[in-house]
């Protein structure tokens, strides 16, 4: 599968975390990658311009290199929701602008494109556009990370019923656990695992555990190690 949009559960469900690992595996297949990140608020101003951590890590994983204004056209100083972001820096990013530049990204062909999202499914790029728009205008399939926690299970199928609303299918799902106390009943977490396979009605990726790896690219490699590719042999 050469493109697919990546959307969480909210923000923190670990976008970027299963991204990169997913990038990082079609790697080690010997494959060609590109990450993108259209939209990044919390970003730091650098003397090569405006950087975010998640679109770093994106880049890190993207091989063939790519240059970063490449992968991460908007980029926006406040940790804030990106539509607010861009109002504070006068900019209004548009689907028309994203669409334009996504399509020349998907023209380079490589093997696994990954555009991830910001924020969950619903968050706003503009006073009258959803950056979920971009994943409908392209007619891309998408992969949902659930963020495991308490109330995964509803903030899952909402996401998983609008997509589908849109008229998107869902190309799979990947648990990432974020609360250590969600899978302190073993029982129990299996079943709540059993509860998503059975209502997303999309094949499961693999399930992340919390990692003990700290930099980027160990984080991605590790989690690489719990996860598939939609189209492995």
């Amino acid at each position: 599968m050469p493109a697919c949009f990546v959307t969480g559960t909210d923000t923190d469900a670990g976008k970027t975390l299963i991204t990169t690992a997913l990038l990082a595996l079609a790697r080690r297949h010997g494959r060609t990658t590109l990450g993108l990140k259209p939209v990044a608020s919390g970003c730091a101003a650098t003397p090569h311009g405006r950087r975010n951590v998640d679109a770093l890590a994106l880049q890190a994983q993207s091989t063939p290199a790519t240059a970063y204004e490449t992968i991460n056209p908007f980029a926006y100083l406040p940790a804030i929701a990106p539509h607010l972001a861009a109002q504070r820096a006068g900019e209004v990013p548009t689907l028309d602008a994203l669409v334009d530049w996504a399509r020349t990204r998907l023209a380079e062909h490589r093997d696994l494109t990954l555009i991830e999202g910001a924020g969950g499914w619903r968050v706003p790029l503009n006073d009258r556009e959803d950056l979920s728009g971009l994943a409908v205008r392209l007619e891309l399939p998408v992969i949902l990370v659930v963020g495991l926690k308490l109330g995964c299970l509803s903030h899952a199928r909402l996401t998983a019923e609008a997509i589908r609303a849109d008229g998107l299918r869902l190309a799979g799902w990947v648990g990432n656990l974020l609360d250590p106390g969600f899978a302190e009943d073993d029982a129990l977490y299996r079943d709540n695992l059993a509860t998503l396979e059975g209502t997303l009605d999309a094949p499961c990726l693999g399930v992340v555990p919390r990692l003990d790896a700290t930099t980027p690219e160990g984080r991605a490699q590790t989690a690489a190690d719990h996860l598939v590719l939609l189209d492995a042999d």
